[in-house]
């Protein structure tokens, strides 16, 4: 059984770590989902050196984590977890990038006049970086307003919105290398290689890797075009809201569009008269059949036995194997 109390107490008494250290924390309310049970030891970082600090403890104790950054995409098992969950959502921030900074081997790339580059810490909301772009009037996150989340977690989903994806607009990722046997971690940085991203694809997503910073290409735009950007911004916003994206809990579209089937996932449920189905507290949105909504006393298991009922239904009408987005963790 791990010893968490150690853990604890190496946190407490380490000189530069700041930050939370909760016992028997409840993970539904730090979900966009709102459900799940309770993790052993919650640790919230106020920075990024606390971070690697508690990243470290963990790994030389044998404790078992799981890092999470906005939970909009996150369904954790009602029985919890079983180890530590260590938040990122304290160090957020977001910032102009000095192309001075440059790592030696990037020097290659020479921006446009008009190009800057945004770094951001993996906790920073999504809804804070588009409000950073459009107050110093730049432009290229506009589609990713409203989108629920941290950048940590956009970048390891590729997220798509509005015919737009992340790695449309991505520079360079910086990244902690876990390594489980050895009990140690190595800092990375590596350029954008748009060979290794697809279609709700990263290179991150095989769990090795943790995405500590993303750095984008963006554009600067005149200070008089700052209310054309925010205008964008709502429009993108307001397309969401009449979408019925935040009526309920939820995590947003639940399956991967597939192109190879010819319609998006949420026509391909519809057809399959699927909207309004439900299991418990979970339901296909009325309103949208790539939506699978909290209606108010989901469980996990709810939404996890929903997705599945979905995926046999789709396939066994059209033949077609719907591709899950959310991630379930389990206890």
């Amino acid at each position: 059984m791990a010893d968490y109390e150690k853990i604890i107490q190496i946190l407490k008494n380490h000189d530069a770590f700041k930050g939370d250290i909760l016992s028997n924390e409840p993970l539904a309310p730090k979900t966009t989902f709102k459900v799940g049970g309770t993790a052993d030891l919650f640790i919230a970082p106020e920075n990024y050196y606390s971070f690697q600090i508690a990243i470290d403890a963990l790994l030389q104790n044998n404790v078992r984590f799981f890092i999470m950054g906005g939970g909009s995409n996150i369904v954790f098992a009602d029985e919890g977890f079983r180890g530590a969950v260590v938040s990122t959502s304290n160090f957020n921030d977001a910032a102009y990038y000095p192309p001075s900074n440059i790592s030696p081997e990037f020097a290659k790339i020479k921006l446009e006049k008009n190009q800057t580059l945004i770094t951001c810490f993996c906790g920073t909301p999504m809804a804070a970086l588009v409000k950073f772009c459009t107050e110093n009037s730049i432009s290229g996150v506009e589609q990713f307003a409203g989108l629920p989340g941290s950048v940590g977690g956009a970048v390891y989903m590729n997220a798509r919105c509005f015919d737009k994806s992340i790695s449309d607009i991505l520079f360079s990722v910086s990244t902690m290398e876990i390594d489980h046997k050895n009990r140690k971690t190595t800092l990375n940085q590596e350029l954008f290689n748009a060979s290794d991203w697809a279609y709700k694809k990263s290179p991150y997503q095989d769990g090795n890797r943790f995405i500590t910073t993303a750095t984008f290409l963006l554009t600067q735009k005149n200070a008089s075009e700052q209310d054309k950007i925010a205008a964008e911004c709502k429009k993108y916003i307001a397309e969401r809201v009449n979408k019925g994206h935040f009526k309920f809990p939820s995590a947003g579209s639940v399956f991967k569009n597939n192109h190879d089937f010819g319609k998006p996932s949420g026509m391909i449920i519809d057809e399959a008269g699927l909207r309004g189905l439900s299991c418990g507290g979970a339901k296909v949105a009325d309103f949208h059949g790539n939506f699978i909504i909290n209606t108010g006393n989901a469980t996990a298991a709810d939404i996890k036995t929903l997705v599945q009922q979905v995926q046999d239904k789709v396939e066994q009408k059209f033949g077609f194997s719907l591709e899950p987005e959310i991630i379930f963790v389990e206890n």
